[in-house]
């Protein structure tokens, strides 16, 4: 399958004036062995786009890229195993204007890798996991007030359920938190900075019915499970939580809901939990990524099935639950994406 990366050709503020909505592709991968397998996009402070393939690269294990918005495409770096293998998730620009991001799968003890790559393409690894301290990084990282990074991993850790830890650019790694099933399991998603200080997030699987948490975590490693996932109000959340203008969290589930498709819903920093929206194969289905806030105040986001093809969607939300699908993935415009839309400097929609 040939995948895509693609822009919505309206800003965030007209879309509610019913205009036409174009999604036009922006760079087509080849069709290749192993498939590139593009993640989410991060717009740079130069105005372009940097992102990560899951594979491909001249080793066969991933890659760096930049996009310009003019279509421009340059491959930055190429893993090799030893300097990582496998980023599942979007990059984060660092104050040093590098950027830097995860690995699942290479490094020192082939369970993964956090990396930094400047803008012409030099790469090193800043710190290899091993197993004690994390495993299997699954998400993208967020920088801190610090700026430090903060991040989760899968798996690893004291039982086996995955971390949150913390790294400066200069590699030291501290675990601050580790997941006991109890209180969640197998992260997934990155973080996002409360406005308290403390950071909020979300596990696949663990809490009281086994069908995931949202948790909140303070920089000195205080783990709170503030909302058990119970299947009919969601299951399996894939993707990191935004924050709302209201200073609430939302955020998607792979499954659950009515239909078991995948719902939207938003959660306070105190743990009420409101399902905004559920979908229902016709209007999108299993979303694994995130939300982004437009400047309409509604939020945007992807879905990896459903449709009218069965390939995925892009849809809109407001804060009271109205879900309106803007676009329908067909496999000539793009199918299946797993990654998260990014608003840019032009108020346009980017994804992958």
């Amino acid at each position: 399958m040939k995948r895509t990366l693609f822009a919505l050709g309206v800003t965030l503020s007209t879309i509610v004036s019913s205009r036409a909505i174009i999604i036009q592709e922006f760079h087509g991968f080849a069709d290749s062995s192993p498939d590139p397998d593009p993640n989410g996009l991060v717009q740079g402070s130069d105005g372009a786009f940097y992102g990560t393939t899951a594979n491909g690269g001249s080793g066969g294990d991933g890659t760096v890229f930049r996009l310009t918005t003019n279509g421009s495409f340059t491959t930055l770096a190429s893993f090799a195993g030893t300097n990582g293998n496998s980023p599942q998730a979007a990059l984060v620009e660092g104050s040093d204007g590098a950027f830097y991001g995860t690995t699942f799968f290479g490094g020192d003890n082939e369970l993964g890798t956090v990396f930094r790559v400047t803008t012409n393409g030099a790469l090193k690894v800043v710190q290899s996991f091993a197993l004690t301290n994390g495993a299997y990084p699954h998400s993208s990282l967020v920088r801190g007030s610090d700026n430090a990074f903060y991040g989760t991993t899968s798996s690893g850790g004291d039982a086996g359920y995955g971390t949150v830890f913390r790294v400066s650019t200069n590699g030291n790694l501290t675990t601050l938190a580790f997941f006991g099933n109890t209180n969640g399991a197998y992260p997934q998603s990155s973080l996002v900075s409360g406005g308290d200080g403390a950071f909020y997030g979300a596990t696949s699987s663990g809490g009281s019915g086994d069908f995931g948490t949202v948790f909140r975590v303070t920089t000195n490693g205080i783990l709170t499970s503030l909302v058990s996932f119970a299947g009919t109000n969601g299951d399996s959340p894939q993707a990191g939580l935004t924050r709302g203008n209201d200073g609430a969290f939302y955020g998607t589930t792979y499954a659950g809901g009515d239909a078991d498709y995948g719902t939207i819903f938003r959660v306070t920093t105190n743990g009420a939990l409101t399902t905004l929206a559920h979908f229902a194969n016709t209007n999108g289905a299993f979303p694994q990524a995130g939300l982004v806030q437009g400047l309409d105040g509604a939020f945007y986001g992807t879905t990896y099935n459903g449709g009218t093809d069965d390939n995925g969607t892009v849809f809109r939300v407001t804060t009271n639950g109205i879900l309106t699908t803007l676009v329908f993935f067909n496999a000539t415009n793009g199918a299946n994406s797993y990654s998260g839309l990014v608003s840019a400097y032009d108020g346009a929609l980017y994804g992958a």
